[in-house]
């Protein structure tokens, strides 16, 4: 069974960092082919695709994450990271973890109902 568990998320202000973690069991990205994201939902607020990352370690951003974020992963903890530097008042919200084992498209457009597994979420909170 696979489960993701996202961690790391808090209170900062703007200018400062987090780096979020997603812990993956039942699943290892030496696997196979896959696609796992980082989104990010606020109150009011669409939900947002933030960043991904494939299984041939090639990666995407949102607009307003280029320059700033980082996804990455550690193959030897099977965990998922989301290095967040320079945060905005605006980057306030719940990220969430996302994994899809059936790839058929891998990017901050891919929709939600591609992945076939999430997270909890995370609650980052920036203030001015």
């Amino acid at each position: 069974q696979v489960q993701l568990v996202e961690s790391g998320g808090g209170s900062v202000q703007a200018g400062g960092s987090l780096r979020v973690s997603c812990g993956v069991s039942g699943f290892t990205f030496t696997g196979g082919h896959y696609c796992m994201a980082w989104h990010r939902q606020s109150p009011g607020k669409k939900s947002e695709g933030v960043a991904t990352i494939n299984w041939y370690g090639s990666t995407t951003y949102a607009d307003s994450a280029k320059g700033r974020f980082t996804i990455s992963q550690d193959n030897a903890k099977n965990t998922l990271y989301l290095q967040m530097n320079n945060l905005k008042p605006e980057d306030t919200a719940t990220y969430s973890c996302a994994l899809d084992l059936w790839v058929t498209s891998c990017s901050v457009a891919t929709p939600r109902d591609n992945y076939d597994y999430w997270g909890q979420g995370t609650q980052v909170t920036v203030s001015s």
